[in-house]
């Protein structure tokens, strides 16, 4: 190679080094204007509202359906009148319990984030918050989960199946368990 050749690659290398430092910008861009800087809208309506966020991916996704999902499904699986009643009940239980620990949830997160804005932060205070924030999503998510345990057990194996075909998760997987509500 040429020294010119040699000299215009490094000019080159360099120039392209220097203008994607210049240009990288933080993933966080426009989250410092949020009221909570930890929590989208989205996130802050979910918890409010109850939703699952994906807490219960374990769950789902291996035979273990969701309420919420099961009603949105109830014609295609063939629900019973009592089972449609059940998962009624089982969704209103689940959201009763879980939105107030949202609710929770977004005041520690309020309150971390007023703490590290009216700074300085004490660790004692941040470990506590900390802490408290997630023994909330444990107990958050244990809701979710143990709602689709309950689910799983209003349904017959064949209802299972299906759902997991209806919902995109591999129409060959066998529910797991045979224990189930008569189903009636």
């Amino acid at each position: 190679m040429t020294r010119m050749a040699l000299f215009a690659s490094l000019v080159v290398i360099v120039a392209t080094t220097a203008t994607s430092t210049a240009q990288t910008t933080s993933p966080y861009t426009g989250q410092e204007q949020r009221t909570i800087k930890a929590l989208s809208n989205e996130e802050i309506r979910d918890l409010l509202e109850g939703r699952g966020m994906g807490l219960a991916k374990a769950a789902e996704l291996n035979s273990y359906p969701g309420p919420l999902h099961v009603l949105q499904l109830a014609n295609q699986l063939g629900l019973s009148d009592a089972q449609r009643t059940a998962t009624e009940t089982l969704y209103a239980d689940m959201r009763n319990k879980a939105q107030p620990i949202g609710q929770q949830i977004i005041e520690i997160e309020r309150n971390l984030d007023q703490a590290f804005a009216g700074g300085p932060i004490g660790p004692a205070i941040l470990r506590a918050q900390v802490n408290a924030i997630a023994i909330l999503q444990g107990e958050l998510r244990a809701v979710h989960l143990e709602t689709h345990l309950t689910q799983h057990s209003l349904l017959t194996p064949e209802q299972i199946s299906r759902y997991d075909m209806l919902r995109g998760y591999g129409g060959n997987r066998t529910p797991h368990g045979s224990q189930r509500h008569s189903g009636g």
